[in-house]
């Protein structure tokens, strides 16, 4: 994306990217892929004025296939060269470097896609969507139905039916489903969300900064604009961190012999 909008026969500008990335389909099955949420358009490369995307695209999908077609192949073949790659059951025959490559011959040839499209429904509805990826696990205990010497139950999506045909009910033996569920769990290193060219950490703030002042947008409040708020010196809480509250208080070296009283009434704490 950063390569194809910075070339001048398309975009020609630096743009920001926010990728999510996403392992599981419904039945928890591997299914990785990477959401990508770019501005549309970019800062020009003299960083002298804002170029916006073309109403129909934002970049073209066939030129960016066929280019992460080519990177991903030759980091493939990289990896396999290192020897990284291993092969097992009906694809130990590919050990062979050259029934490797004639294995890919025809992925070559395939044309990669590339969907993209404008937010339907706005930027809000496209990051309320991803935010349902970013901080939760394969599957939520809502869809898990029941567990017992027959495996694991629950609800799942079969996006190849439709209408109420689409909610289904799966059975799976109990190493099966600790196995699926394993193989969304990150490995060491890896980032579920990363930034990349006007968003990337390293410069984020000049970026943005530099977007607001070619676009006439005001900045955001400074924090020394915000009211000043009280100030809770109250720890959170060891287990869950959420705010903590006083529901007794009792004498020094006074061991309490019963479950702590209500919380004090806005009468008795009064003076």
């Amino acid at each position: 994306m950063l390569r194809i909008a910075a070339d001048p026969k398309h975009l020609g500008a630096r743009i920001g990217i926010t990728a999510v990335l996403h392992t599981w389909g419904s039945a928890l099955t591997h299914h990785p892929h990477v959401h990508m949420v770019v501005p549309g358009g970019g800062i020009a490369l003299d960083d002298q004025r804002w170029i916006a995307s073309r109403p129909a695209f934002l970049l073209p999908v066939r030129v960016l296939g066929k280019l992460f077609r080519g990177v991903f192949l030759s980091r493939l073949l990289a990896l396999y060269d290192a020897g990284r790659l291993v092969f097992f059951g009906g694809l130990a025959p590919l050990a062979d470097r050259r029934a490797f490559l004639r294995h890919l011959v025809p992925v070559h040839k395939k044309r990669w896609a590339v969907y993209a499209k404008p937010p339907f429904a706005g930027p809000e509805a496209v990051l309320a969507y991803l935010s349902r990826y970013t901080h939760r696990v394969a599957i939520s205990n809502r869809r898990l139905l029941a567990f017992d010497d027959a495996g694991v139950t629950f609800r799942y999506k079969d996006y190849r039916r439709d209408g109420g045909q689409r909610q289904r009910v799966m059975t799976l033996a109990t190493d099966e489903f600790i196995r699926r569920f394993l193989l969304h769990v990150l490995p060491r290193g890896f980032h579920r969300i990363r930034h990349y060219g006007l968003l990337a950490s390293s410069a984020r703030k000049a970026s943005l900064a530099r977007a607001r002042e070619l676009l006439a947008v005001s900045p955001p409040p400074d924090d020394d604009d915000v009211p000043d708020q009280p100030s809770d010196v109250r720890p959170p809480c060891p287990c869950c961190g959420g705010q903590m509250f006083v529901v007794e208080i009792f004498a020094r070296w006074s061991q309490p012999r019963a479950p702590p009283r209500a919380p004090y009434s806005a009468e008795e704490v009064s003076p």
